[in-house]
């Protein structure tokens, strides 16, 4: 199974979710899962523990922005392989400057991030235990995050590092035969929460 993981303010529709659902589906495969991630922290991190502890088949995770930054904390958590597309690895700290009240522009949804969510986030910000489980993937064009921090907190790391681009990574769908091939080949049964 692999599971994506949409960014801030993004949803199940976005692109990147939606192609690589749709290379998934045309290989005959039905174990591609995007989950409708809720807006604000605690509610995403109970959603998400919720989903993994409900798995019984082998799980790869893949995130983008602020799910790469909620994939690594639940590849830490629950002991998985994530693959990070430019991940906000410093995601307390970027998403400071959006307290308040926010809309979701998928699904017109209103609502305020608060310290609270700060706080969730930053309780969530764990290192790195094992970088042979990720695989992160980077541009340096990227115009939201400094794909360096990514690239310092992964050291280690299998490394995928794109000179240009931008914070959507372009040119994602090039990559799809060999995120298969990790997720297949990497993909192992959740384990018990460390």
């Amino acid at each position: 199974m692999l599971i994506y993981l949409h960014g801030f303010q993004s949803s199940p529709r976005s692109i990147k979710a939606w192609q690589l659902g749709e290379f998934w589906r045309a290989r005959g495969r039905d174990d591609f899962l995007v989950p409708a991630l809720p807006d604000r922290s605690m509610d995403a991190a109970d959603c998400l523990m919720a989903l993994l502890e409900r798995q019984r088949e082998p799980v790869c995770l893949i995130g983008s922005s602020l799910g790469g930054f909620y994939a690594h904390w639940l590849a830490e958590r629950y002991q998985l392989p994530a693959i990070l597309v430019n991940p906000a690895v410093e995601a307390p700290a970027l998403l400071r400057q959006m307290l308040g009240v926010q809309t979701n522009p998928y699904t017109g949804a209103e609502y305020q991030l608060t310290e609270l969510d700060l706080a969730v986030w930053q309780a969530m910000d764990v290192p790195v235990t094992n970088p042979d489980r990720y695989w992160l993937m980077t541009q340096t064009g990227d115009e939201v995050l400094d794909y360096r921090a990514g690239v310092r907190k992964f050291n280690g790391a299998r490394l995928t590092r794109e000179e240009g681009g931008s914070h959507r990574f372009e040119g994602f769908e090039t990559w799809f035969d060999e995120i298969m091939a990790f997720a297949d080949q990497q993909a192992v049964c959740v384990q018990t929460p460390v």
